[in-house]
């Protein structure tokens, strides 16, 4: 009885004991055929990490332009404030305004009245001093031959010539009152002194006006061409002067953004003198503005080309990283992985970067996802410019399946 009930306490036991051999077992077989058994090739060469995803540029060869940036204010070529040189009845307006004109062009016309009046009483004026010297010449004749024959006096002779030589002068004298009194009454045809475009009428046809009157008729600007004055800071005073002693200096009004040229100039002056509140130096462009792109008071960007370097290594600033020791980028090798090289670059403008040392045109850098990279980590890259549908390759050529 006592050796049946030790039988029946001991087979849960057995039972527990039978069951773990079967789970260690089975766990064993499981990790025995994954492939990671002692001395098994798995276990010494674990797989590869997987590629990173980058997007990459290859360094160029090519020409860098220079450019100085400036802020200006466009200026009409000319200006001018046309007025009445005389006083009078402003009897017809013959201008639109805004309207293009050309020198010469007549806007306004004066009341002609008065000064023809004035004209008129000079001319016969003079008509009638021509009579009186004409009269005076021949008793200057008879006196001459009356003294040859001595029958009159030296004296009267001397008077008369000297009658003549005033009535002379008289004449001369109208001749410029007449002179005077046409200029006068040419001055009530008020015509435009330059080409460009008038503004809005100051006076309406009617009124009477002044040559004293402050305001004028209208103002005529001249807009093509035009002037643009701009300013730079004083340390590009040189790179502009060594410019400009090479040849004319191209100038350019480009849209807010910079990815328009708006209008294209030339240099024209450089300010005498520093502003030495601001530290600044004034310049002065001249455009053609056939096409009426600039336009007088305007706020415009401006792009100086002040040098060109030519035959230099560039590459997309986005490649480049800047640390405590200057800037480096992420090389690409042949063999797929990356380099982190350190670089010294130049001119930094407009997205592209001048490469003076440490990189050759043709090798191949990383603009987007290098801050995943480590030295000699895998790359599967994508070139600028390929369509975002294109498969991405490892630098060895080959198809990588992990997509940037």
């Amino acid at each position: 009885m006592t050796d049946l009930k030790s039988t029946s306490r001991r087979r849960p036991r057995l039972i527990s004991t039978l069951a773990a051999i079967a789970i260690l077992g089975g766990g064993y077989l499981i990790w025995w055929h994954s492939g990671w058994a002692p001395g098994s090739d798995a276990a010494t060469k674990p797989p590869p990490p997987p590629a990173i995803p980058v997007q990459i540029a290859v360094a160029a060869t090519q020409d860098v332009p220079h450019y100085l940036d400036g802020l200006g204010t466009v200026q009409a070529f000319n200006t001018v404030t046309v007025k009445s040189r005389v006083d009078g009845q402003l009897e017809k307006v013959t201008f639109t305004e805004g309207q293009k004109v050309k020198a010469g062009d007549v806007l306004a016309i004066i009341d002609p009245r008065p000064f023809q009046a004035v004209l008129d009483e000079a001319v016969a004026k003079k008509a009638q001093d021509e009579a009186q010297i004409a009269n005076a010449k021949r008793d200057l004749q008879r006196f001459e031959d009356l003294a040859k024959q001595g029958y009159a006096a030296q004296q009267q002779d001397d008077t008369q010539r000297a009658l003549v030589a005033q009535l002379n002068a008289q004449i001369i004298g109208d001749q410029a009152a007449i002179d005077n009194a046409q200029t006068q009454l040419d001055y009530t045809t008020i015509a435009s002194p330059i080409d460009g475009l008038t503004g809005i009428r100051l006076v309406d046809q009617g009124n009477i006006i002044h040559a004293t009157d402050p305001n004028g008729l209208v103002v005529v600007t001249q807009v093509a061409p035009i002037s643009v004055i701009f300013t730079l800071p004083e340390d590009d005073l040189d790179p502009v002067r060594s410019a400009m002693a090479n040849g004319g200096v191209s100038i350019d009004v480009v849209s807010g953004d910079g990815s328009k040229v708006v209008a294209t100039g030339t240099l024209a002056l450089i300010d005498n003198e520093i502003d030495q509140t601001t530290g600044t130096i004034r310049l002065k462009g001249t455009f053609p503005n056939k096409d009426g792109a600039l336009w007088p008071g305007e706020f415009v960007d401006i792009r100086l080309l002040a040098d060109t370097e030519r035959n230099v290594t560039t590459i997309p600033t986005p490649a480049l990283q800047r640390g405590p020791d200057g800037y480096s980028v992420f090389v690409v090798k042949a063999d797929g992985t990356a380099d982190l090289r350190k670089i010294k670059v130049g001119q930094i403008a407009r997205g592209v970067a001048v490469i003076e040392d440490g990189l050759a045109a043709g090798e191949k850098v990383v603009i987007s996802g290098q801050y995943r990279l480590q030295q000699g980590s895998l790359v599967a890259y994508r070139t600028t410019g390929t369509s975002s549908a294109s498969t991405p390759t490892t630098a060895s050529g080959q198809a990588s399946s992990t997509a940037p």
